[in-house]
């Protein structure tokens, strides 16, 4: 019997750290037969021969749980060599959930993940209640990518407790009742469960996001069902101050550690100028940690996001900006901006700022609507600070209400030392990821990063070798959640198969706006190079820069 497929010729990169090799590859039944020197016929033959051929691409840290409603493609992540996505990250998202709160869910995705309330009320379908109930819809939905889901807390709580789950801890009583249905998710398939403790992390109503009051007696309850299944990882977002690791976050990691018996990945080790060394401290800190499990993430990426005013989760980490978030009408917000108690408060919670501690030549007039604004665009708002006579703060204030709260800037954040974040990168203790694929959607778009991993620090920079960075692409994602038959070039295996040129694989040089959502709402989204084929489950899904329109994605389960 013939196979499906056969990829001929290609430089095969199995995931392993194995050295390259040129061979064949045959696919039947959506599983890799065969990998050798092979001469059966087959229905298609793909001449891999000036092509890498590799396990397609996992992503560990997406926020795709509501985008799976309404994009089959789930994009742009497929179109960066991306076969599988794993969602549910940060302890937010949209199940459980009862029709009476679904409103406050989708307001804690507008806060948390930045997805414009409109988009998520057009584009949900609400095909469930329960969190299995979800997976379910999940899987009767056509799909380019495999997904796996973590269990996000906060809906959890929310679903048990109301809104107390937004003001305080569980009772013992509620705590067994979440407990319970935590245990069910992951029975159900789901690979763990996520939570945060960020500051940043505001839900409905610019209050906390309901993971956030969780109680020690709690998680220990929560990390509890992972110990008893034997099963899952926990994602945390841990360090409140970026790459600073305390020593309190320190023993809540050892904790969930110890109370899991699981791995825990946690947020997030950046490269910093304000704190050159912060990502080493931390490491350093959690050194024994990561023998037992720990797996600290970070992006390969410079982290440069658009601020938009009128969601400002770039500044969500201010005390302050709560009152911002409270009540997102413009009228509401604009006299927030006009109000001097509120820049004075700013001005007070900027010394010694976790984040964005007033270095406003990081911060950049990208795009104004205000045509007499236009000569703006491009500079700093410390330049124009200089030349009006002000502070940044009431420059920044100033120019958003100029053009009606339309205004947006880009923020240069971390990673932007590239000799640094080649140092975090090639540490074999951390995990490449934090694209954020299908969240932050009107300010950044980092969902390619498997490409410019490939591009810019192997053929560019030569900071890792290609067997290398693939087996951290793939590999290490499947051993850290546990997914079995996927992340590596093996019969019996997933054809879950990527080829591309690495002489011009990569991401674009600059992200652009689609304006796809539901609404017609803008996005940002980056383009791919170089990536030649992408097959799912031994369908090609992505072909000559296009998707194919190939939906042969499933659900995975733990």
């Amino acid at each position: 019997m013939p196979h499906d497929m056969l990829i001929k010729n290609g430089l095969v990169i199995d995931g392993t750290e194995a050295p390259a090799r040129r061979a064949d590859l045959a696919v039947k039944g959506g599983k890799i037969v065969e990998i050798g020197k092979l001469n059966e016929g087959a229905t298609r033959v793909i001449d891999a021969a000036d092509c890498v051929v590799a396990p397609g691409f996992i992503d560990p840290h997406t926020h795709y749980d509501a985008q799976i409603c309404w994009d089959p493609a789930i994009s742009p992540s497929s179109w960066h060599g991306v076969t599988s996505v794993v969602m549910g990250n940060c302890g937010v998202g949209i199940a459980p959930c009862r029709p009476s709160a679904r409103e406050i869910a989708m307001r804690d995705l507008v806060s948390v993940e930045g997805i414009p309330f409109d988009v998520l009320n057009t584009g949900i379908t609400w095909d469930w209640e329960s969190f299995p109930d979800y997976i379910a819809a999940a899987a009767r939905r056509p799909s380019a990518l495999n997904l796996a889901f973590l269990a996000p807390l906060t809906p959890f709580r929310h679903y048990v407790m109301g809104e107390a789950s937004m003001e305080r801890a569980a009772t013992i009583e509620e705590t067994a009742k979440i407990k319970a249905l935590l245990r069910g998710a992951v029975d159900a398939g789901a690979f763990g469960f996520s939570t945060t403790t960020f500051n940043q992390h505001m839900g409905y109503e610019g209050r906390p996001l309901a993971c956030r009051n969780a109680s020690q007696a709690e998680l220990k309850a929560y990390a509890n069902v992972l110990k008893e299944t034997g099963k899952g990882a926990i994602e945390i977002a841990l360090t409140k101050k970026v790459s600073v690791m305390t020593d309190e976050e320190r023993d809540l990691l050892e904790f969930l550690l110890d109370e899991s018996a699981r791995p825990v990945t946690f947020l997030a080790l950046f490269q910093r100028d304000d704190v050159p060394n912060a990502w080493q401290d931390a490491l350093r800190k959690v050194g024994n940690l990561i023998n037992r499990g720990a797996v600290p993430q970070t992006s390969p990426l410079p982290l440069t996001r658009e601020v938009n005013m009128r969601n400002p989760f770039s500044f969500a980490s201010f005390p302050c900006w709560s009152r911002v978030f409270k009540d997102p009408s413009k009228a509401a917000q604009e006299a927030v901006y006009r109000d001097p108690e509120f820049r004075n408060a700013f001005r007070t919670e900027l010394k010694g700022a976790q984040v964005f501690g007033g270095d406003w030549g990081r911060l950049a007039v990208l795009e104004v609507h205000n045509p007499a604004m236009k000569p703006l665009e491009g500079r700093t708002i410390a330049d124009i600070a200089r030349a009006r006579g002000k502070d940044g703060i009431d420059t920044l204030l100033d120019l958003t209400l100029e053009d009606d709260l339309a205004i947006e800037f880009t923020l240069a954040l971390f990673n932007t030392s590239l000799s640094g974040v080649q140092e975090l990168l090639t540490d074999p203790h951390t995990l490449m990821a934090l694209g954020d694929g299908g969240a932050h959607v009107d300010m950044l778009c980092d969902a390619g990063y498997p490409t410019f991993v490939l591009g810019t620090w192997v053929r560019e920079r030569q900071a890792m070798s290609l067997e290398h960075a693939v087996s951290r692409l793939t590999a290490q994602p499947a051993d850290l959640f546990g997914i079995k038959d996927r992340g590596r070039l093996k019969t019996g295996y997933a054809a879950d198969i990527v080829i591309f040129d690495p002489a011009t694989v990569g991401s674009a040089d600059r992200q652009e706006r689609s304006y796809d959502l539901p609404t017609g709402a803008k996005r940002m989204v980056m383009r791919s190079r170089g990536v030649e084929y992408t097959m799912v489950n031994g369908d090609i899904t992505w072909a000559n820069g296009t998707m194919s329109g190939a939906t042969s994605g499933q659900v995975l389960r733990s």
